[in-house]
């Protein structure tokens, strides 16, 4: 069975285009369970995306929020937001992910008006219940929209109508009034985790400790293990050697370097020590892993 994974940058912007310049969207068909580790792991992007569970039960997470989604349901992901999706067994989740100006262009009227106020605002996701009216209606929407894909015809003109009808439907349900006090128009706390991040990422084949990382964002340590967790669910240091494993996995597949090179090259203080970290990652060893099909 083939295998996926999640290409991301290192602020883990997910960097697969989806569509195009003229057409900015993308319909994916996908099974949680054929993804590295069944998940697809943290990332964001600037698009919109919509999500179905159409078999099995998908656990998603966004930030500190862990949330179950059944058979059925949905969830709406807001512009801009880090998000991951789990699962236990197969799970299929049809989705589209696509520029909020497809809806209509920046500084229309329609954009200005009922566009920038969402991706602007701290919504940062809405969950879709085949119990209330107006989510299952969304939810017939988008079944709508992925059956379109596979069409012949005008499918873009009726994709985009059924985008603004749905759109329409989520806009009049989300309160996004003026004088809501909580816009992400600047999100200081995801800025510093970023900034974290990628200093590990600059940094990882170096000795570094909690209080370097804490620094590079002129955080405290407290508050770097406070926006590590509820950011993503991991300690900085336990990321760190998350990524220095993915460097590791990488090196395996694409050189001929022996175990302790690879080890030392990753950050790891030895090579025991990388063995055994890698095979509670991977479920296998760093050889069996540079074998495998």
């Amino acid at each position: 069975m083939n295998t996926f994974s999640t290409s991301t940058d290192d602020t883990l912007r997910e960097t697969i285009q989806h569509g195009d310049s003229r057409y900015p969207f993308a319909y994916y068909l996908e099974d949680i369970w054929q993804y590295d580790f069944h998940c697809v792991d943290w990332h964001w992007h600037h698009e919109l995306e919509f999500m179905t569970v159409r078999e099995g039960t998908v656990l998603c997470l966004i930030g500190s929020e862990k949330l179950t989604l059944p058979k059925g349901s949905g969830i709406f992901i807001n512009s801009g937001v880090l998000h991951r999706f789990e699962s236990r067994s197969s799970a299929i989740i049809p989705n589209i992910v696509f520029s909020p100006v497809l809806l209509s262009p920046e500084k229309s009227l329609i954009y200005e008006k009922y566009v920038r106020p969402v991706i602007s605002s701290s919504l940062n996701f809405q969950v879709l219940d085949l119990q209330i009216p107006w989510q299952s209606k969304i939810l017939s929407i988008l079944e709508e929209i992925y059956g379109l894909q596979n069409q012949k015809g005008p499918i873009e003109l009726q994709t985009v109508q059924s985008l603004l009808e749905m759109w329409k439907i989520l806009f009049q349900n989300f309160d996004i009034s003026p004088n809501s006090p909580d816009l992400k128009l600047l999100n200081p706390k995801q800025a510093r985790l970023l900034i974290m991040m990628q200093y590990i990422h600059d940094h990882y084949q170096e000795e570094l400790s909690l209080s370097q990382i804490a620094a590079s964002a002129s955080v405290s340590k407290s508050g770097a293990l406070q926006l590590f967790q509820s950011g993503i669910q991991l300690s900085p240091v336990a990321y760190l050697i998350q990524y220095r494993l993915s460097q590791a996995a990488e090196l395996l597949h694409t050189t001929a370097k022996s175990i302790s090179a690879i080890a030392e090259e990753t950050g790891f203080s030895s090579a025991g020590y990388f063995c055994r970290r890698f095979k509670e990652r991977y479920q296998m060893t760093p050889n069996e892993y540079r074998n495998k099909e």
